[in-house]
């Protein structure tokens, strides 16, 4: 078995490999070739702490496992992620581990991966303004995305902590050509932007819909609760929806079902799947000003999907540390 670090996905793992590899898994599934329970979440006593199982099954690459996580928001304060735990990768011949890989590193280049992919799908081949509310984990990887998606020249972050935006910007200054600028407030950082990017752990709206540009992007991925969102309901209603799941964005999604739950929008407002435009079976954007909307919940297939690709280059390039945790049976 393959113990690989938050240093081995990393290395193993760039942006644009994750892409095609998350493109490729969101078409199995939507193709009928995964097996994909909801997430089993336990929420811990007294505070919004809680511990997640998200087990999967892949027929191409044929593999399954589950990731087995932590989510701490308030680790956001800390120097601890908050999400943290590990991604077992196990074969279907004979059921052995092939693999614990940190999930953390994981959850960060996959997740910004598929707003890679959905902004390739959705939004304009114009696009070039990008808007990013928070300055996070997920904001830095989602920088990365978005730069491999589209041609991107301007970027504008907005954060609750006006020292993490300032942070991002000196970060990111010298390793992106694109001016990149810290904003005020969220409301500017979003005007006139042709790609927004969600990526904050706030349980209320932080973006408005009178906000958005007509012909605008949104990759919505902070919020993965059924009581949280970040977007509020006129936000979605102006926009066309498009889900990395549907049984997943029918009962988990708050951006989805609070504004379906007030009335402001019905089920069918979910025009499909991602999986199903990289397919061809649905159409994606149908006019240069409609506001497109993809909804991230995360699943469980993407991580499989990611730990199959790092425990293939691991053992290609030798990396890795080999634990031996039982399994075989010995003779007597």
């Amino acid at each position: 078995m393959l113990l690989l670090s938050d240093r081995d996905v990393a290395a193993l793992l760039p942006m644009a490999a994750c892409m095609e590899t998350m493109a490729d898994v969101l078409r199995t599934l939507a193709s009928g070739g995964a097996a994909l329970p909801l997430r089993t979440v336990m929420r811990l006593p007294n505070g919004p702490n809680a511990f997640a199982v998200m087990p999967a099954y892949l027929a191409s690459p044929e593999a399954v496992g589950a990731k087995v996580i932590t989510v701490f928001p308030g680790n956001d304060a800390t120097p601890l992620d908050s999400h943290q735990g590990a991604v077992l990768l196990f074969d279907t011949a004979h059921g052995e581990l092939r693999a614990i890989l940190d999930a953390s590193s994981i959850t960060a280049i996959r997740t910004a991966a598929v707003s890679g992919v959905a902004t390739r799908a959705l939004a304009r081949d114009d696009a070039h303004d990008l808007a990013i509310l928070g300055a996070g984990v997920q904001a830095q990887t989602h920088l990365d995305a978005m730069m491999e998606a589209r041609t991107i020249d301007r970027v504008r972050v907005w954060s609750r902590t006006p020292a993490k935006a300032a942070a991002f910007v000196a970060r990111n200054a010298a390793r992106h050509p694109a001016l990149i600028e810290a904003s005020a407030d969220a409301r500017t950082a979003v005007e006139g932007a042709d790609i927004i990017c969600t990526v904050t752990a706030s349980r209320t709206p932080v973006l408005e819909g009178a906000w958005i540009s007509p012909g605008a992007h949104v990759n919505a991925v902070g919020a993965s609760l059924a009581t949280a969102r970040e977007l509020d309901s006129a936000a979605v209603a102006r926009a066309s929806l498009f889900v990395d799941r549907r049984e997943s964005a029918v009962n988990e999604a708050g951006d989805f079902l609070i504004p379906r739950n007030e009335g402001t929008i019905g089920d069918d407002h979910i025009r499909g799947e991602l999986g199903q435009v990289l397919t061809g079976a649905i159409t994606g954007r149908v006019r240069p000003d409609e506001i497109t909307l993809f909804k991230s919940l995360g699943l469980a297939i993407e991580d499989l999907a990611a730990a199959y690709h790092i425990y293939v280059q691991a053992v290609h390039h030798g990396v890795g540390t080999r634990v031996e945790l039982g399994g075989l049976r010995h003779a007597e």
